[in-house]
């Protein structure tokens, strides 16, 4: 729940903020900050949707407490001197972002938060609110829509404002998988690691997996992830033999979207292919899943089944094509909302008038 901690000033008008939105991370690589992030992570009822009762005993005396200390032996793999890989681009990306977007005139704030640890989106949603920010465009940091994922960052903001009195402006952006932008920045990103390193015999786009069922309940992930294989593709001139879609991250026993990634490069290492490149254009920072599961352990297993070269291709992280790509996605979005310099100027002598007013009524 969102806590107002300032009153209501007349003599201050709203301000704008972009929240950019990623999933999260522990705050530490140990067993100790594992324990409440997997709680808080797969307590979410649009990540998990087993019977609750059920699910509550799996998670609390099996997953919790014998899956923290092998989780925190791989974010330990990957974790770095400025913390957590996804954090640290998270929070870089959304201080580039506004500089982008001020390229643009449009005079308005980002900010950083995490659908599960910190800065946690309530605590994040109720810092703009206490400080004066009466519009909040929420930009998930997930190019493809899914229940499981931008879907359950918008409960978390339903729920921040439950309780509020004075709700402020709110926009959401529910997807950007086809813009265009983003199909540029990745493309740029293949075409700049093959300019380096040559071009592989065959490129594997592998997005993160969600069980079979959440397709087949009408989802539309899975259509939004070919889509931008497909453009991505087109774009890159790719033959249909030259490119394969993937998911990775399962997760039990359930059977989730296929193909898997590794059991695919595994075969393709088998049938002769000696060199593959790998890129994860669903994730826009990289993570766990990006840096320990795919230039890890599946670079591993391609090159135990006879692979000879094995090259992962980084996110997007802070890439130009995709900082200017997200000012492109956002500014749609702030369209009708005085981001301008000369708008906000307008609405600060607004704001004047309204507090001579409310002088008179004896108000702040």
């Amino acid at each position: 729940m969102l806590k107002q901690t300032r009153p209501y000033r007349h003599d201050q008008p709203a301000k704008t903020a972009v929240v950019l939105v990623n999933l999260g991370t522990p705050e530490a690589p140990t067993a100790q900050a594992l324990r409440p992030y997997l709680r808080e992570f797969l307590s979410d009822t649009r990540v998990v949707e087993i019977p609750r009762l059920i699910w509550w005993l799996i998670l609390n005396c099996i997953i919790v407490p014998f899956r923290s200390g092998k989780s925190a032996a791989k974010y330990a793999a990957i974790w770095t001197n400025e913390g957590s890989p996804l954090k640290v681009h998270t929070l870089k990306q959304a201080t580039l972002l506004k500089g982008y977007l001020g390229e643009r005139n449009h005079q308005v704030d980002v900010v950083a938060a995490m659908r599960y640890g910190k800065p946690s989106v309530t605590s994040v949603l109720n810092d703009l609110q206490n400080n004066g920010y009466g519009r909040i465009l929420i930009l998930p940091a997930y190019p493809q829509y899914s229940a499981t994922t931008t879907a359950s960052i918008f409960d978390a903001v339903f729920d921040t404002y439950k309780n509020v009195r004075n709700i402020p402006d709110l926009r959401l952006i529910k997807h950007y998988h086809d813009h265009p932008g983003y199909i540029a920045a990745l493309k740029g990103s293949i075409l700049k690691h093959w300019e380096t390193n040559g071009r592989a015999g065959h490129l594997v786009l592998s997005f993160h997996g969600v069980p079979k069922r959440t397709l087949l309940l009408g989802d539309p992930y899975h259509c939004e992830c070919h889509k931008t294989a497909r453009l991505l593709a087109q774009s890159l001139g790719l033959a249909a033999d030259e490119y394969t879609v993937t998911f990775q991250s399962r997760f039990g026993k359930a059977e989730w979207l296929q193909p898997y990634t590794q059991p695919t490069v595994e075969a393709l290492a088998k049938a002769g292919t000696q060199r593959v490149d790998v890129i994860c254009p669903g994730f826009s920072s990289d993570c766990l899943e990006t840096l320990e599961e795919i230039n890890m352990e599946v670079r591993a297993a391609f090159l135990q089944c006879g692979g000879k070269e094995f090259h992962y291709i980084p996110c997007l992280n802070e890439d130009a094509l995709w900082l200017r790509a997200l000012a492109e996605i956002v500014e749609p979005h702030l369209h009708g909302w005085p981001t301008s310099f000369d708008a906000l100027r307008d609405l600060q002598q607004s704001a004047n008038t309204s507090a001579t007013l409310a002088a008179k009524l004896g108000a702040t």
